[in-house]
């Protein structure tokens, strides 16, 4: 399954935003992938969210496969602002 989002913070995928999305997406069970250019990160890790740079205004893919999918894309779609 799979989502498309646009970072709409103004600071783009900065290190808070970042934490935040990692706590929301460790309350799920679901493997979260983000898609951005080439770049393929688990979106669990802070350190592969802060390593994409992503700046305000950029539409990623967000991807989960498991038993509870829609609802970690759902609120991790929230927490960006989608």
């Amino acid at each position: 399954m799979t989502k498309k989002v646009v970072i709409k913070d103004m600071k783009g995928l900065h290190a808070s935003l970042s934490a935040e999305i990692v706590r929301c997406a460790s309350q799920y069970t679901a493997d979260i992938y983000l898609h951005y250019g080439k770049n393929v990160i688990d979106i669990k890790s802070i350190l592969g969210l802060l390593s994409l740079a992503i700046p305000q205004g950029v539409e990623v893919e967000l991807e989960a496969n498991g038993q509870d999918a829609e609802l970690a894309l759902n609120d991790i779609a929230r927490v960006l602002g989608n």
